[in-house]
């Protein structure tokens, strides 16, 4: 009987893990932990990954869906995936403290979405149902968005005019499922109106970019990232089409020697939500079942930062103003 060929070579997709607005939301929650003592409340998890959320609230953080959990005077802050009109307005009225963590790719779509809004623009909205960016978005007005998550819904949908119609997606979706499904609309409305830019964020579009190139030369994908991620799921999807054996790890210890039989070289991704450290324990996982080298994929090198909202300053840089 001969032996189990064990992976003997990991390929690291670049890039792969934290995107600016993940770093940027989990920045705030540690900063006001830091500035306003425990407890900060956090509407929503932060991102969507299970490692973060768990570490936040060993350093104090508490997670919650309704305001009314929030105690009068507290802290609050919206998570990376934003929030409606009417959560802000229901925070606004019980007189929180609010930092917002909403992805700024996100408060692009809300502020592009109110814009033509009052252009008299109804919406066609890309994306999952449930999902909190979806419900977020859809959410910045009281009625003329219409979600479709596929194309079939593409035929079913009735916007009450067709002569101002507008397309918006989430920002974690497939690209090429969007492609799919954007021409489906503007094979329908051929007037709409396409975003001026893109609504699939950069960090979302590099990373199954990356996956693309990947996926041809491994025997098999690992994506490191937790079940509620919608960019992670995605990763593990664009695999799969491409005919690669993809499966989705929240953590290490999820890895099956099983799935490394006769796979020599193994794929490693994670969702713009996965922590490094993840990524690590993966590969140390991966050496302990017999992987001998990693090499990493030459990939876009991504430099964007978004900003901190105000009052979050902490007292050393309030002191030093090259910190400004």
């Amino acid at each position: 009987m001969s032996a189990v060929q064990l992976p003997q070579e990991i390929i690291l997709a670049e890039p792969r893990g934290f995107c600016a607005g993940v770093d940027r939301a989990i920045e705030i929650v540690e900063r006001a932990l830091t500035k306003f003592g425990a407890p900060i409340y956090v509407r929503h998890e932060i991102v969507h990954n299970t490692y973060v959320v768990n570490d936040l609230k060993a350093k104090g953080a508490i997670f919650i869906e309704d305001l009314a959990d929030v105690p009068p005077g507290s802290t609050l802050v919206f998570s990376a995936h934003g929030v409606s009109k009417a959560v802000q307005a229901e925070a606004q009225a019980r007189g929180f403290s609010v930092f917002d963590a909403t992805c700024p790719l996100v408060t692009k779509v809300h502020v592009e979405v109110a814009k033509l809004a009052k252009e008299g623009y109804e919406f066609i909205m890309i994306g999952h149902k449930g999902h909190p960016e979806v419900e977020g978005t859809m959410g910045q007005l009281d009625s003329g968005i219409h979600l479709v998550e596929d194309v079939a819904d593409v035929a079913r949908i009735q916007p009450s005019q067709t002569e101002r119609l507008a397309v918006v997606t989430q920002t974690t979706l497939s690209v090429d499922d969007a492609a799919e499904i954007a021409a489906a609309v503007k094979a329908r409305f051929p007037q709409v109106r396409e975003p001026k830019q893109q609504d699939i964020c950069y960090a979302t579009q590099n990373r199954q970019d990356a996956i693309k190139i990947m996926a041809p030369n491994v025997d098999v994908v690992i994506v490191v990232g937790s079940p509620t991620s919608s960019n992670s799921n995605r990763l593990r999807e664009v695999s799969r089409k491409l005919g690669t054996e993809s499966y989705m790890v929240d953590s290490a210890d999820e890895l099956r020697a099983e799935w490394l039989h006769g796979k020599a070289r193994v794929g490693l991704t994670a969702g713009a939500s996965a922590p490094d450290v993840l990524v690590q324990q993966v590969i140390n996982r991966l050496r302990a079942l017999g992987a001998l080298s990693v090499r990493k994929m030459d990939g876009i090198q991504e430099t964007v930062k978004f900003p901190l909202p105000k009052g979050l300053k902490l007292d050393a840089e309030a002191a030093d103003p090259a910190e400004s």
